[in-house]
């Protein structure tokens, strides 16, 4: 009888291998909920942000009207009635008062005015 001196290979089940593609593609999926998490939370941020300046918008619970004549724009407006404010800072309170996307004006249009008094 002859016994084989050879140590047998035990099999402890089959090891897992994977390539450089099949780690990035593990992390992909690992990762990408993650970011879609965050993604979400910056989301919120303007909708926060909205909610806070919707607050600040009753400061001018009274406002005068101005009707622009011809000749006159945003800026001569705002220095008129701004006193010693930045006349940049007058110009955004007129066109948010006024939902303006730019500082536009012509004749005949009638303005909302920030009272600061």
């Amino acid at each position: 009888m002859t016994i084989n001196a050879l140590p047998q290979r035990v099999n402890r089940g089959a090891r897992l291998r994977l390539t450089a593609r099949g780690r990035r593609a593990l992390a992909g999926a690992l990762l990408i909920p993650a970011a879609l998490g965050v993604g979400a939370g910056i989301a919120q941020i303007p909708t926060a942000m909205a909610g806070h300046e919707r607050q600040d918008a009753a400061v001018y619970e009274q406002f005068n009207t101005h009707t622009v004549t011809g000749g006159e724009t945003l800026w001569t407006i705002a220095e008129q009635i701004g006193g010693d404010r930045d006349v940049r800072d007058v110009v955004h309170e007129i066109m948010r008062l006024n939902n303006l996307t730019s500082a536009n004006v012509q004749a005949g249009q009638q303005l909302a005015l920030p009272n600061f008094s």
